[in-house]
């Protein structure tokens, strides 16, 4: 049980990490860090939706697999938190041109 809780939340924040991967250059540069190095950032944009989508599937068997052994009590806030981590990456690509317009804007 612990194993599978352990792997949501490496899902959920190798999914956060992977959302931000467009954000996150940008307001780097805004803080005066930017550099060649960035472009490393495009390669990771390419696997983002494989990410997210193996994340999703990650939590969605961590609730399962909780609900059959009957220890949603137990672990409903550590599950709340990866679902929470995950639907912020979905937010983060979703929105992710408004989010770097917006930092646009700031420079």
């Amino acid at each position: 049980m612990q194993r599978v809780l352990k792997l949501s939340y490496i899902g959920s924040l190798s999914a956060l990490g992977v959302a931000t991967c467009c954000v996150l250059p940008i307001t780097m540069m805004l803080l005066g860090l930017g550099g060649s190095w960035l472009a490393i950032f495009g390669k990771i944009a390419a696997a983002s939706y494989y990410v997210l989508a193996i994340s999703t599937a990650l939590v969605a068997v961590s609730w399962l697999v909780s609900y059959q052994h009957g220890s949603q009590k137990q672990l409903k806030w550590w599950l709340l938190g990866t679902t929470v981590m995950t639907g912020l990456a979905w937010v983060v690509v979703f929105y992710e041109a408004r989010i770097n317009d917006l930092l646009i804007m700031q420079m």
